[in-house]
C-alpha cells in the first residue's frame, strides 16, 4: 500500500500561487493519465472499503472529478454509480441543496430515484478542502433516507478541517497535505 500511495503522490503536481497568490494548487491530472498511479488510487480504495464495509450498495461521484475515480471504483464492487451534479445538469425529478461558498453560494443536485431510503452510499471525489461541497452532497443522501458509510477524496488539504466539518460521517483520504 504505502508504494501504490508513492506511486500516486509522485504523480500529483503542485502549482504554487494558483489560482491566487499564497494557493498550492494540487493536480490530479497526471494520476489521469498515468495508468499505474490511476490504477493505484482505485487499488487502495478499493482494499480500504473492502476492508471495512461488508455491504455497499452504491457509489456517488460528486461533480466532476468525483465522475472520474467513482465509476471504476463501483465496477470494482459490482455496484450502482450515481453523479450529485451542478444544478441544471440533470432531467428528471431532482432534488437539491444550496451551501455557501467563498464568495457566493452553489447548488448539488441529484435524481430522486438515484438512492433508495436505507442504501448503504460511500460518496467520492478527488479533493477535500473546506468540506462545503462534500457536506452538501451528504445532505443530499441523507434526505433520500440512504445510510452515508463514508466519504472518499484522493486528496485532504488537512489545515482547512473539511473532515471536521463532515462529522460524523468518516472521511478516508489517499494523501494528505496541510
Amino acid at each position: 500500500d504505502q508504494e501504490k500511495e508513492a506511486i500516486i503522490r509522485r504523480a500529483v503536481r503542485a502549482f504554487p500561487d494558483f489560482p491566487s497568490p499564497g494557493i498550492c494548487f494540487r493536480d490530479i491530472t497526471p494520476v489521469l493519465k498515468d495508468p499505474l498511479a490511476f490504477c493505484s488510487a482505485i487499488d487502495l480504495f478499493e482494499r480500504h472499503l473492502r476492508a471495512n464495509f461488508p455491504k455497499i450498495d452504491v457509489i456517488a461521484g460528486l461533480d466532476s472529478r468525483g465522475f472520474l475515480f467513482g465509476p471504476s471504483l463501483a465496477q470494482r464492487f459490482n455496484i450502482g454509480f450515481l453523479l450529485i451534479r451542478k444544478k441544471g445538469k440533470l432531467p428528471g425529478p431532482t432534488e437539491s441543496v444550496s451551501y455557501s461558498l467563498e464568495y457566493g453560494k452553489a447548488e448539488l443536485e441529484m435524481q430522486c430515484d438515484a438512492v433508495e431510503a436505507g442504501q448503504k452510499v460511500v460518496l467520492i471525489d478527488d479533493l477535500l478542502a473546506t468540506g462545503g461541497t462534500m457536506n452538501a452532497a451528504c445532505e443530499l443522501i441523507k434526505r433520500r433516507n440512504a445510510e452515508i458509510l463514508e466519504c472518499l477524496v484522493v486528496i485532504e488539504l488537512k489545515s482547512l478541517d473539511g473532515a471536521e466539518k463532515l462529522k460524523p460521517y468518516p472521511v478516508h483520504s489517499l494523501l494528505q497535505y496541510d
